[in-house]
């Protein structure tokens, strides 16, 4: 085969740069990751780049030109945010990875929906997975993990023992990790080489591309970066030093709380309220930096509007289509307020009839919901297991007098209360909530920090907040000893 037939030579013709040492490095690695058909070994590849490095470049070239090689892509992501930023940058549909590999199916003997994967039909086809670092393996959707799950789909086919498949993990192992976990599993070359016994090809990225060097979100990036990495090196204890500069740059601000609500008009006119965010460290915090902005910005009276932008917390599998271009409202799906219709309060909890738009799938329909009122102030993420357990044993009451269990099981299945949408506000949230997500301006909140809470985690925290922006950050009350 000709030089000019192989991948490196299309990907680094068909690059809109000049690549940097790892790009050509990494396209030199897909020579015998889309070449080497049969090797067992070359079945998975790891992309691993931080801010500013071009990953998502990267990713548009090898999908410009996989068909050459006879491949067709699949682009899946964690959640609609994250699908929606794919969508864009690739200019291609892309997918959450629930949407894709999981369908629903009443469990025969109780009736509750459960997941189930479903059949892979595809070959000869790269399945390109962005933001790998929010990929968890525990045990959430069926028996295992969605990793697992995912892998299992990918390389299974019931027509054909050898489907031809291939799949590429993309992320950024210096933002959080899965909630409750140290590490990112997808990102993890000796993970997945142990735990699922397949070849791993890998290359990071670590070089800032030259058209970015004048950005100080991806200077200040970059720092937190080395910060994370100089402190691995020296000792886990050790504290880690942050110096932020501001200065020279006209994208990365330090602000305190007085200036406030002109920064918040001032985004809300150039960017609009879906592309701006506060991200703070607590769910208290987002949900007084909530009400402020509703009683403060929007000059809202009523508890909750038309035109109140909100999140779902939790997922939910009720008022959805199966074959909705969502499939079902996800933990993380943002959605506007289009009417309101009366509040109700039953079993102890107050419930709300709303018609949302959800904003991360452009041609969905509006859906008729009712949700709870109960969460949208709460401190917490969602509803306690003690006031879950409370509502459903309230519902069931309603449903004594149906004496066949299947049929009662089936009535408080499909009750709307018992399957109330749960949301809070989404002009602030906590860092986690908005992984995955991107907007043109970000407000980050140190929020109260002690001493020993300035740790590793805590660079993390701010690598991911800051890299959520791709065109202004504020640092809202950071103390004067983070700045240069």
């Amino acid at each position: 085969m000709s030089t000019e037939a192989n991948p490196s030579f299309l990907l680094k013709q068909n690059f809109p740069f000049e690549p940097t040492s790892g790009q050509v490095s990494l396209f030199k690695k897909m020579d015998d990751f889309l070449l080497n058909k049969d090797d067992f070994g070359n079945l998975c590849f790891v992309i691993k780049g931080y801010a500013g490095t071009g990953k998502t470049t990267v990713i548009s070239t090898i999908i410009k030109v996989l068909p050459k090689f006879g491949y067709k892509a699949v682009l899946l992501a964690p959640t609609g945010r994250a699908a929606k930023v794919m969508s864009v940058y690739s200019r291609k549909k892309a997918f959450t990875i629930h949407k894709k590999i999981y369908k629903q199916v009443a469990n025969q003997y109780t009736g509750n929906l459960e997941f189930q994967r479903q059949n892979n039909y595809n070959t000869k086809t790269i399945f390109i997975i962005d933001e790998a670092s929010m990929i968890a393996d525990d045990a959430e959707y069926g028996t295992t993990g969605l990793l697992s799950d995912l892998l299992e789909y990918v390389f299974t086919n019931p027509e054909e023992s050898h489907t031809g498949n291939k799949i590429i993990f993309v992320g950024d192992t210096a933002q959080l990790p899965p909630v409750g976990k140290l590490s990112s599993p997808a990102l993890d070359v000796n993970y997945i080489k142990n735990q699922f016994h397949l070849g791993v090809a890998h290359q990071e990225l670590t070089e800032v591309m030259r058209q970015d060097a004048n950005s100080g979100i991806l200077f200040n990036a970059t720092e937190l970066r080395n910060t994370l990495i100089n402190n691995n090196i020296n000792s886990s204890s050790q504290k880690p030093q942050i110096a932020f500069t501001c200065k020279g740059y006209h994208d990365f601000y330090k602000m305190t709380s007085e200036k406030i609500e002109d920064g918040i008009n001032y985004v809300y006119k150039k960017y609009g309220r879906e592309d701006s965010i506060i991200l703070t460290r607590s769910n208290k915090t987002a949900v007084l930096y909530n009400q402020y902005i509703r009683q403060k910005i929007l000059y809202y009276e009523d508890e909750i509007n038309a035109g109140d932008l909100i999140m779902v917390v939790r997922n939910n599998y009720h008022w959805l289509e199966e074959t909705s271009p969502a499939g079902f409202l996800a933990n993380g799906d943002f959605a506007e307020i289009i009417k309101v219709r009366g509040i109700q309060e039953m079993y102890g909890f107050r419930f709300i009839n709303l018609t949302i738009r959800l904003i991360d799938y452009e041609d969905h329909p509006e859906i008729e919901v009712k949700a709870l009122m109960d969460t949208l102030y709460a401190h917490t993420p969602t509803l306690s297991r003690e006031q879950n357990k409370m509502l459903y044993d309230a519902v069931c009451e309603d449903y004594a007098h149906i004496t066949l269990k299947k049929d009662r099981m089936e009535a408080i299945r499909k009750d709307d209360y018992l399957n109330a949408i749960q949301i809070k506000f989404a002009y602030a949230l906590t860092c986690h909530k908005s992984q995955g997500g991107q907007w043109k301006a970000v407000f980050v909140d140190q929020g109260y920090l002690q001493d020993d809470q300035i740790n590793e985690d805590f660079v993390r925290w701010l690598y991911t907040a800051i890299t959520r922006a791709s065109k202004e950050v504020f640092l809202l009350n950071f103390h004067k000893d983070f700045f240069e």
